[in-house]
């Protein structure tokens, strides 16, 4: 037996058959655990998942309070660690390697999922790797029912971020174009609040939107025509907020169709700068991840794209559009195919990244960072 390579201070074995990867999710309002399998090559697969969402604790406040989101991961992921392995079939000590998310998200909830982890780690003698949280978004359709293969164009949706990125592999993103405002979950949150729908706003304006005429308000589409691949919804917000004080009174009895109409102007803009990014990079492979990308109105509108120029367009399965522990499992397992994980780490010692930016993990050509 080949000599098991020195990691943080604990003799561990060599993965040269496989890797079984626990993965926690803790960045902001769910608790996620899950475990991934994954062979040297191929598509690594999910043997078990648990995920609790905060969401009926944060709506009496409009919104996330940290102080509650961090506790309420502490008394989760214990819980939710012994469900997913359970469902897996496994115990502990048939992990080979332990993933968290290490930014970006709220600081307090991150703590907790890194310090189980890296409990975990010295208990266990096993390595861990810290996961940036949209590397997981990005990466999450591989556990699809159609993953997707590299080279592709990723458009993320989620939370705060709304990017495109050119994808060659794992580690190896090129950022095309962002918000520079409010992204387009914070659109969806925030003009859900102005239509008195409540938190979570977004999948309630969804909802309602089904109900109601797209076309009955013309709201702006911003950046549509700006000749990069960069957005804004800052504006739309507002003008959604000044069309609702028009209404005044009769708000209620136009709430879908404002709803329909603030939906199709987001969903505009998505899918022209998804098309444009395409053809700026000449790829024909579309990856759509976060949590506006289980929003059925949005793969419609892609879809439809995608047949007419002759492209691919893949998606997370639903459930894995929202934060979960698979999808940080699954980037922990491919960055140990490609050989960037392990060795490597800072000893037990362990800290979080709440502002981080993905280029920050990006690999170079050698497989490190």
């Amino acid at each position: 037996m080949a000599t098991a390579p020195w990691y943080r201070g604990v003799a561990v074995r060599p993965y040269t058959c496989g890797m079984r990867v626990l993965g926690i999710e803790s960045s902001c309002d769910e608790t996620g655990v899950a475990v991934v399998e994954a062979a040297p090559h191929g598509v690594p697969r999910l043997l078990g998942a648990a995920l609790h969402s905060q969401v009926a604790m944060h709506q009496d406040y409009g919104g996330v309070v940290p102080e509650l989101a961090s506790r309420d991961h502490i008394r989760r992921v214990l819980p939710l660690t012994e469900a997913a392995l359970a469902q897996a079939g496994l115990t502990l000590s048939d992990i080979d390697g332990i993933a968290y998310t290490r930014g970006p998200g709220l600081a307090g909830a991150l703590l907790v999922g890194a310090g189980v982890a890296c409990a975990m780690s010295a208990a266990l003698g096993v390595p861990t790797l810290g996961v940036h949280h949209l590397e997981g978004h990005v990466l999450s359709p591989f556990l699809s029912a159609d993953p997707p293969a590299f080279p592709f164009v990723a458009l993320l949706v989620s939370g705060g971020h709304t990017q495109l990125m050119r994808v060659e592999g794992v580690g190896r993103y090129t950022l095309l174009g962002e918000t520079i405002d409010d992204a387009a979950g914070e659109a969806f949150d925030k003009s859900a609040k102005v239509l008195g729908l409540g938190y979570p706003g977004g999948p309630a304006l969804a909802r309602l939107a089904e109900q109601g005429d797209a076309t009955a308000f013309a709201l702006p589409r911003p950046l549509l025509h700006s000749g990069d691949l960069d957005f804004s919804f800052a504006g739309l917000k507002t003008a959604v907020l000044t069309q609702a004080r028009k209404l005044g009174a009769g708000l209620a009895a136009r709430q879908a169709d404002l709803a329909a109409s603030t939906q199709a102007a987001i969903v505009d803009v998505l899918v022209h700068k998804a098309v444009a990014a395409l053809r700026a990079t000449g790829l024909r492979r579309l990856v759509v991840a976060g949590g506006v990308g289980a929003n059925r109105a949005l793969r419609q509108r892609l879809d439809q794209a995608c047949v007419r120029h002759g492209w691919r367009v893949h998606y997370p399965e639903p459930a894995l559009c929202t934060d979960n522990g698979a999808m940080i499992a699954l980037a922990a397992a491919m960055r140990w195919q490609v050989g960037a994980w392990p060795p490597g780490g800072d000893g037990l010692a362990f800290d979080v990244l709440p502002r981080w930016p993905l280029e920050a993990v990006a690999l170079d050509a050698t497989g490190t960072g």
